[in-house]
């Protein structure tokens, strides 16, 4: 391998953030200097205050991809054929709404089939930015000056975490709203030992009811993040001074992208399948 490449140093390259954050430092004699900064030697004292300006980037940018696209491919006219775009996202809405059907049952929610619908095809837009080569952007990026720039934002924990705790509090939402406040007291603390186990029964819920939006965030992130690791692994291949290894890394890399899609596909589903099945029980009403 290159004399100024080591295989710790590339892997902690692709997997480390573009971090910003907001850093206060004491220069001494009574003067205490605060200022926003990119470097990334300073990530360390960035505190809380700091952001993955990457995965924010290209998540909300995968998302306006996402609005752009089914907004361009909405029904224009009745007279006129559709065109290819417009069956693409008939096809995902059809896709989606069966989906509710089958798991939200006959209860009426107007925000659960777009959200599910939004979860499903921004989720997969994220994942499918792990098929890119691993060094095309970044090289891109590095030289335009930026030192570091994951492109995957499923591979951050803050971004799949975020969205699976927007589904939790949307499931306490729909909890409370829909059953009311006692009913959704009574649920844990009376299931599913009775009234006389009631300590017992609400440390059992509130673990089960707490585990699910964090199992639903490192689901994803854990599958994408071990994805993105073996496209690292393959590509280090390209860097050892053997033609055949070579040939090797560029054959695993197409085999494993091959098969990495229908993880991409299967992890979105996933997520937009549980997210509806949580939304589901908050609405499901039952006497205690």
């Amino acid at each position: 391998m290159a004399d100024t490449l080591t295989t710790e140093s590339y892997i902690s390259h692709h997997l480390t953030n573009l971090t910003c954050g907001h850093v206060g430092v004491d220069e001494g004699a009574g003067i205490y200097k605060s200022f926003w900064t990119c470097d990334p030697y300073l990530v360390d004292k960035m505190g809380f205050w700091a952001f993955h300006v990457d995965s924010l980037f290209w998540s909300v940018f995968l998302g306006a991809i996402f609005i752009a696209t089914f907004m361009f491919g909405k029904p224009k006219s009745p007279n006129k054929a559709p065109s290819g775009m417009q069956n693409f996202v008939e096809m995902c809405i059809e896709f989606v709404d069966d989906n509710v059907q089958s798991l939200f049952g006959a209860t009426k929610n107007t925000l659960i089939a777009p959200l599910a619908l939004t979860v499903f095809v921004w989720i997969l837009l994220m994942n499918l930015m792990d098929l890119v080569p691993v060094d095309f952007l970044p090289e891109l990026a590095k030289s335009a000056g930026i030192e570091y720039f994951k492109v995957v934002p499923t591979t951050d924990p803050n971004i799949t975490l975020g969205m699976a705790f927007s589904v939790f509090i949307l499931t306490i939402y729909y909890s409370i709203t829909v059953k009311g406040l006692v009913p959704f007291i009574k649920e844990l603390t009376l299931h599913p030992f009775g009234k006389w186990l009631i300590p017992f029964n609400f440390i059992l819920e509130m673990v089960n009811f707490i585990a699910k939006p964090i199992s639903l965030g490192l689901r994803l992130f854990g599958n994408l993040y071990a994805g993105e690791m073996i496209f690292i692994l393959i590509a280090l291949m390209l860097f050892f001074n053997s033609i055949y290894i070579g040939l090797l890394g560029i054959g695993l890399h197409l085999v494993w992208a091959l098969f990495h899609i229908l993880i991409v596909a299967l992890q979105a589903f996933i997520f937009m399948a549980l997210t509806i099945a949580y939304l589901a029980m908050a609405h499901e009403t039952e006497e205690h």
